[in-house]
């Protein structure tokens, strides 16, 4: 089914990994420590990926001209970052053209791209949810609304960088929200169906597996931090840190989040002829009521992905060729001890309108040991690195305990380490893994 990849042998694979951010740098960097890997290649990459694999100027989006590249290069095997390709149907082209690639189908990445399709789903094989209501006409969403109890969650159907999500305190902040999306259609198409559900409460977390479409197994958790400011104020962003594992997430927890959403989700997928292989992460929301899910996600999260893989012991390589070989059920994940925690260091103004071109300068952090710095939005110019991007760089750090993990990656975090001009990050990333009050309902 998939010769080139088959054929190949282990110690010589050409990798192409497809995406920018912080978390194809960590991808990078964990395939660049693989006895199997012989080049890496990244699409479009970045500043960090350049250290490890050899950038391509090709947009992740660009499915013929990735495909073709991969032709040219007669690459093993490519492995998607970023959820936008696999929603285009990146999978389909390639395997069409009996391409190696990891990641879901379009069909099956529907589960992100489309809120409703994932929440009929939910509904329909009983995954733990927010109860909902679908909505295409604007006059009926607001009936709907107006005798509704708040908060209130409206999210856009499709994919809107990230835009596409209100929590409305009352009628008056709803009713303008459903006007820019069903009649002003500032998302188009993607907000042309909305959903409106309940607003659950609880603690956050991100919960990634790994499926061949049958099987899986979980990652470590982590916890992701949204907001742009400390104590979880301002807008949301694509998340300014990270931390992993998640320590009152226990294995009595896990297991059940195992069996009442990762499981049933894989094999209802499967009953809708929507095989999904590659990596599952439902977000998920610890309610007095159990684990529920918020969202699910097509691909690694960002940025979940750097704490999470600087724990990983196991060669990622064995990963993916569990998932191409369907032999998830023989793969056993070896975790380093300790935790790991990223801070995101952003742009001015992000997720507004952010300044780009702030030249970046790297001293003590970048030979520390126990620190990562990982690049997301960052470009060569020279022989200087410039910011490029909203979320620029992910300090991460590890540590024996929570607390140490989050010292040492604030630690790194200065003009003495890693500067730029009006630099901006949270200080409390971390924080709420050692308010144990915080998880009392979990």
């Amino acid at each position: 089914m998939l010769p080139i990849y088959t054929r190949m042998d282990k110690k010589q694979l050409i990798i192409l990994v497809v995406g920018s951010g912080g978390r194809e740098h960590a991808l990078v960097w964990k395939l660049a420590q693989s006895k199997k890997v012989k080049k890496i290649f990244c699409a479009p990459g970045n500043a960090g990926t350049s250290l490890f694999a050899q950038n391509i100027p090709i947009d992740s989006t660009d499915i013929k001209g990735l495909a073709n590249f991969v032709r040219k290069e007669k690459i093993h095997l490519t492995f998607v970052g970023p959820e936008a390709p696999l929603i285009d149907g990146i999978v389909d082209k390639f395997r069409k053209n009996k391409l190696a690639i990891i990641g879901p189908t379009r069909k099956a990445a529907r589960i992100e791209g489309s809120k409703v399709f994932a929440k009929k789903l939910m509904a329909k094989y009983s995954i733990p949810t927010a109860k909902f209501r679908v909505f295409t006409d604007f006059k009926k969403a607001v009936s709907f609304v107006k005798s509704s109890k708040y908060p209130l969650v409206i999210k856009a159907d499709g994919q809107c960088l990230g835009k596409g999500v209100m929590v409305a305190e009352n009628y008056k902040v709803a009713n303008k929200f459903l006007k820019k999306l069903l009649i002003d259609k500032i998302f188009g198409m993607s907000g042309e169906k909305v959903v409106i559900e309940e607003c659950l409460t609880g603690q956050e977390v991100s919960f990634m597996a790994v499926t061949d479409g049958k099987n899986f197994v979980s990652f470590l958790p982590s916890q992701d931090h949204k907001r742009a400011f400390d104590f979880d104020l301002g807008p949301n962003t694509g998340g300014l840190g990270a931390y992993s594992p998640v320590p009152y997430l226990n294995k009595k927890l896990q297991k059940r989040i195992e069996e009442i959403i990762i499981a049933p989700t894989i094999q209802a997928l499967r009953q809708e002829k929507c095989l999904f292989q590659g990596i599952l992460y439902p977000g998920l929301i610890l309610t007095t009521d159990g684990p529920k899910v918020l969202e699910f996600n097509c691909r690694f999260g960002d940025p979940e992905t750097q704490p999470v893989l600087f724990l990983l012991k196991t060669d990622l390589i064995d990963v993916f060729e569990a998932i191409l070989k369907k032999q998830i059920y023989k793969l056993k994940l070896s975790w380093a001890k300790g935790f790991a925690l990223c801070v995101v260091i952003a742009s001015k103004d992000y997720p507004g309108k952010y300044e780009k071109g702030k030249i970046i300068h790297f001293a003590r952090a970048t030979l520390t040991k126990g620190v990562v710095v990982f690049h997301s939005g960052t470009k060569n110019i020279g022989d200087k690195i410039v910011t490029s991007g909203g979320r620029v760089l992910g300090i991460t750090a590890r540590g024996k305990t929570l607390k140490i993990a989050i010292k040492n990656a604030y630690q790194a975090i200065s003009k003495k380490d890693v500067h730029f001009q009006n630099m901006h990050y949270r200080h409390d990333i971390g924080q709420k893994g050692l308010n144990k009050k915080l998880w009392q309902t979990a």
